[in-house]
């Protein structure tokens, strides 16, 4: 009796990869030729062809960030928390890559245009985490002074959404979607009517500052950011540094268990040369948390990328400012802004 036999074949994969080196390269992408359909007329069958291991890295790396699409809904308006003097806060949500995202926007009271701040909040423990985390008062600053303000509170921060988020890298997809939808939602009746289109920044602090970095070598379309006690770019760098002196173990592992060219391609130091916008940096002398050497090497290497950057250190400041030298950051955060939001 005759017996009909079938090949299953595999397609291969893209594989992204960076080579390491200290000139900050450009990441290539090297790609297999799919194999080619067989025909099998042969009696007996073949031994089988064992399907190629997917690369769990492969959507994380930079490259593969800036090669696809963002934006898929709106940001919707979930009711006023509360009000001031100078603005309402809204509880929002939005959709990410499936997920929905929640968070609070200021809006300022008045006519717009409202130059926008999307302001990213530093780690906080996801167990009882709450909406209007320590940075909300960054936000009421700002809106006080007449910025329409977003605070998302990403993936895994209740009551978001649960996914996927290795090297942190699904934090940055929920921004770089909340920039998608921001820019499509402008002039649109709504929270974002009377928000500036041409004038959209980032602030981040800490893990936020770390986001915000990787979101600009991506390529997202903002005008500047201002990155304050931010992680590192190097990935090897950053995990080590959670595993070791921040989390006594307990966070870091998993992804220092990648290859050493993964950690390559995913991590944004290595794609400097990508950021087109300016970048104010700032960072407290005496801060344990994240070194303060880091803000300077980032400092000195967009230098000399010849990119837009300003620097600047806080005496006898920790990782979170007070007093007046917190005043002063948030003064410098709005005059940054100021000088990049275009002339209406």
């Amino acid at each position: 009796m005759t017996r009909k036999l079938i090949l299953l074949l595999s397609f291969a994969l893209f594989l992204p990869s960076c080579s390491p080196s200290t000139s900050l390269p450009t990441s290539e992408v090297l790609q297999t030729t799919p194999f080619q359909a067989l025909s099998n007329t042969a009696t007996s069958a073949p031994a089988a062809t064992p399907s190629p291991t997917p690369n769990p890295y492969a959507a994380l790396t930079i490259d593969a960030l800036a090669a696809r699409n963002y934006g898929d809904g709106q940001v919707v308006d979930l009711g006023v928390m509360s009000e001031s003097t100078n603005f309402s806060r809204h509880l929002i949500s939005y959709p990410s890559d499936g997920l929905t995202i929640n968070g609070f926007l200021d809006l300022p009271f008045g006519d717009g245009l409202f130059p926008v701040i999307i302001l990213l909040h530093g780690y906080v423990d996801p167990v009882g985490y709450q909406i209007e985390t320590y940075s909300a008062r960054y936000a009421a600053s700002f809106a006080s002074a007449g910025y329409l303000v977003i605070h998302p509170n990403y993936r895994n921060y209740a009551p978001s959404d649960f996914g996927p988020n290795e090297f942190r890298v699904g934090f940055a997809i929920d921004i770089l979607n909340l920039i998608a939808e921001v820019n499509a939602q402008v002039g649109q009746p709504g929270l974002l009517q009377t928000a500036n289109p041409d004038a959209i920044f980032l602030w981040g602090h800490s893990m936020g500052g770390g986001i915000a970095l990787r979101v600009l070598t991506v390529g997202a379309d903002v005008q500047g950011a201002v990155l304050y006690a931010a992680m590192s770019g190097d990935e090897l760098r950053n995990f080590e540094w959670i595993r070791d002196v921040l989390s006594d173990g307990e966070r870091g592992s998993e992804e220092l268990t990648a290859p050493e060219e993964a950690l390559q391609a995913i991590s944004p130091i290595n794609f400097y040369d990508r950021i087109s916008v300016s970048v104010s940096i700032h960072h407290g002398d005496i801060d344990e948390v994240v070194p303060p050497a880091w803000s300077d090497e980032l400092c000195a290497q967009l230098l000399a990328l010849g990119k837009l950057v300003e620097c600047f250190s806080y005496h006898n400041m920790p990782h979170t400012f007070y007093g007046s030298l917190d005043t002063l950051l948030i003064e410098r955060s709005i005059e940054f802004f100021q000088r990049f939001t275009p002339a209406q």
